[in-house]
C-alpha cells in the first residue's frame, strides 16, 4: 500500500477517544504525588503559585520577595485553580506537590488525543493512534508531563492550533467550507499560548503556515482561519494582563521577560545551558525513545513522500521550529517538544504504509548506520530498565525485587522488538517497544520512586525542621543547600545564603532562627559564629543526595545555644 492509495476505512469514534484518554490518564498518573519537585524551575513555579494564592495577587508573580518576570502568568493561574480545587475536596495536605501538576497531567492527555486527531485528519485513524502512542511513551513527554512546568500545557495549545491548521490545509484539496469555530479555536489557542510563554508560541503556530505558503505558492487556504479578525481575538486574550502588569511593574516585566530572558537565551547559553547546534539531534535517540529508532528507519520513506500534501505540512511544522532552536544558544530538551507530535505522525505513517514490504536500506553503509543506531537504542532501553534499580540501591542499600521483575519483562520485550527489527517487521517492533516503555514507566513510577520518597533531601529537611523548630514561626537560613524546593517545602521566608550571612542571621534571630550547614562548610560557618560572639548547638543532622549536582550532603541544623 502506498501513501496515495491509503484508504480511510476506519475512523475513531468518541468512545474510542474516551477510552484512549482514560488509558493515557492512568499511564501518567503514577508518580505525581510521590515524585518530589526535582527540576528547579518546577519548584519555583510551585512556590510562586503558592504565594499567588496566599497573597491573592494574580497579576504580579513573585518567588519569595523577588518578581518572577520570565513569562506571563497563565501557568500560575492554571496551577492556582488546580490547587484551590484540590484543597476544596479536603483530600490533599498543605505543600502537597500533586495539585500543582494537574494542569500538566490534563495537558498530556489532551496532547496525545490531539496528536491522534491530527494524524487522522492528515492520514488515517490507525496512523493517528500509533502516533499518539509514540508520543505518550516518549521519554521527554513522560518526564515533562509529570512536572508542574509550562511545557506540556504549551504543547497542548500548540496542538490545538495545529489541528486547526491541518484542517484548513486539507480543506484546500476539497470544496469543504470550514466552520468559523476553526478560526476561533486557532487564534484562541495562540492567545492562550502567548499567556503561557509569550512570543515563543508564535514559532510553532505562525511559522509553519508562512513556510507552507512559500513552498506551495498558495495562500488561499489561509482564509479558512479568518486572519482578518482572528488576530483581534488573540489580542483580546493577551492585552488585559499585559496592560495590568505594565502598570504594576512600570514596564519592567517586558524589559526582563523579552530583553533579559528571551533575547539572552538566543545570544548566550543561559544558566549553563549553552550548547552548539546539533544537540537536539544528538539527544533525540533518548528523548523520543522508543520511537526514535523507528523515526530513523522511516526517514528515507518520509523524504520520498515529502511533496505529498500531508507530509509537506508536517515537515513545514518540524523543520523551521527545529532549526530555530538549534541556532538558539540556550538549549533545553523541551524546547523542541512541540515538534514531537509531527515526528510521531510521520513515523507512524511510514510504518503503516511500508512495514511489510520494506527490507531495509539498500546500501551497505545505510545498513551499518541502522544497525549502530539499533545498538544504541537497545542500550538506552537497558539503561532505562535497570538504571533506576541501580540508583535506588545506591540511595537506600536495598534491592527492589518487584522492580527487577519489571526490568526483566521490559528487557524481554526489547529483545523481541530487536528480533522483529532484524526481520524488518518494524510495525510489530514498534508496538512491542511501546509495551516495553509502558512496563519501564510502571517500574519507575509505581515501584522505585515511591520507594525513594523518604530519601529526597528537601523533604527530609522539611520534616526535620517541623519536628525540631524552636518556634512556630522559625525561619531557616541555608548556607549549603540552595534548591528552590526547600523554599516550597519549608516556607517562603527561607533564606538561601552563604555561611557568613547565616551566622549573621542567627545573631539577629537568636530565639527562633535555624541554620542549615553542610559538613564541608562548617569550618567557615563556625569561624563566622565566633566573630559574632555566639555559641551554637547542633539539634539535628540530615544526610542525602543533592539531585541537582550529584553531591552527597551531610547537613547540620543549628540554633543559638541559650
Amino acid at each position: 500500500m502506498t501513501l496515495s492509495s491509503l484508504q480511510k476505512s476506519f475512523r475513531l469514534k468518541a468512545s474510542h477517544y474516551i477510552w484512549l484518554a482514560l488509558f493515557v490518564f492512568v499511564l501518567f498518573l503514577p508518580g505525581r504525588a510521590t515524585l518530589p519537585p526535582l527540576d528547579r524551575d518546577e519548584a519555583r513555579y510551585m512556590q510562586a503559585t503558592s504565594q499567588m494564592i496566599e497573597s491573592q495577587n494574580y497579576i504580579d508573580v513573585r518567588f519569595q520577595d523577588k518578581p518572577r518576570y520570565l513569562q506571563p502568568a497563565g501557568i500560575y493561574w492554571l496551577e492556582a485553580i488546580a490547587v484551590k480545587a484540590a484543597k476544596a475536596t479536603g483530600m490533599v495536605k498543605d505543600k502537597s506537590v500533586s495539585p500543582y501538576r494537574i494542569p500538566s497531567l490534563l495537558a498530556a492527555v489532551g496532547s496525545v488525543l490531539l496528536t491522534v486527531w491530527i494524524g487522522s485528519i492528515l492520514f488515517d485513524s490507525y496512523i493517528g493512534l500509533l502516533a499518539g502512542l509514540f508520543l505518550a511513551v516518549s521519554v521527554l513527554l513522560t518526564g515533562e508531563g509529570r512536572m508542574a512546568t509550562i511545557d506540556t500545557t504549551l504543547l497542548f495549545f500548540v496542538l490545538l492550533a495545529q489541528s486547526c491548521l491541518a484542517r484548513a490545509w486539507m480543506a484546500r484539496l476539497t470544496t469543504e467550507k470550514l466552520s468559523v469555530s476553526v478560526g476561533i479555536i486557532y487564534w484562541g489557542a495562540i492567545g492562550c499560548g502567548l499567556m503561557l510563554k509569550g512570543p515563543v508560541m508564535l514559532i510553532p503556530t505562525l511559522l509553519p503556515p508562512i513556510i507552507l505558503a512559500w513552498v506551495k505558492k498558495d495562500r488561499a487556504w489561509w482564509k479558512h482561519l479568518h486572519p482578518k479578525w482572528g488576530w483581534i481575538l488573540m489580542l483580546v486574550i493577551v492585552i488585559p494582563w499585559c496592560a495590568a502588569i505594565w502598570v504594576i511593574s512600570d514596564g519592567k516585566f517586558f524589559t526582563d521577560a523579552v530583553g533579559t530572558n528571551l533575547l539572552s537565551k538566543v545570544a548566550s547559553g543561559k544558566e549553563s545551558h549553552g550548547a552548539p547546534p546539533g544537540l537536539y539531534l544528538g539527544i533525540f535517540l533518548i528523548t523520543f525513545w522508543p520511537g526514535s529508532l523507528f523515526t530513523a528507519w522511516a526517514l528515507p520513506y518520509i523524504w520520498r513522500e515529502r511533496k505529498s500534501e500531508s507530509v509537506c505540512f508536517l515537515l513545514c511544522w518540524i523543520i523551521p521550529h527545529w532549526i530555530v532552536f538549534e541556532l538558539v544558544k540556550t538549549k533545553l530538551p523541551h524546547y523542541v517538544l512541540p515538534t514531537y507530535p509531527a515526528i510521531a505522525i510521520l513515523t507512524s505513517m511510514a510504518l503503516w504504509n511500508i512495514s511489510k514490504t520494506w527490507d531495509g536500506p539498500t546500501s551497505r553503509w545505510g545498513r551499518w548506520l541502522l544497525h549502530i543506531y539499533t545498538v544504541l537504542w537497545v542500550a538506552v532501553g537497558l539503561l532505562l530498565s535497570v538504571g533506576g534499580i541501580i540508583y535506588a540501591h545506591y540511595m537506600t542499600g536495598t534491592w527492589f525485587w518487584s522492580a527487577m521483575i519489571g526490568a526483566i519483562a521490559a528487557l524481554s520485550l526489547i529483545g523481541y522488538a530487536v528480533v522483529c527489527i532484524l526481520k524488518y517487521n518494524m510495525q510489530r517492533a514498534s508496538l512491542v517497544s511501546i509495551g516495553a516503555a509502558i512496563v519501564i514507566y510502571l517500574e519507575l513510577f509505581v515501584i522505585l520512586i515511591p520507594g525513594l520518597s523518604s530519601e529526597w533531601l528537601s523533604g527530609k529537611i522539611a520534616e526535620t525542621v517541623r519536628l525540631l523548630k524552636p518556634c512556630e514561626n522559625s525561619i531557616v537560613a541555608s548556607a549549603s543547600y540552595s534548591e528552590p524546593s526547600l523554599v516550597f517545602l519549608v516556607g517562603k521566608e527561607t533564606k538561601l545564603i552563604n555561611s557568613e550571612k547565616t551566622a549573621q542571621f542567627l545573631k539577629d534571630n537568636q530565639a527562633c532562627g535555624l541554620g542549615l550547614v553542610d559538613r564541608r562548610d562548617e569550618k567557615k560557618f563556625m569561624e563566622s559564629i565566633e566573630k559574632e560572639n555566639l555559641t551554637v548547638k547542633e539539634i539535628g543532622r540530615i544526610h542525602g543526595l543533592n539531585y541537582s549536582n550529584g553531591k552527597q550532603l551531610s547537613l547540620g541544623l543549628f540554633k543559638v545555644a541559650q
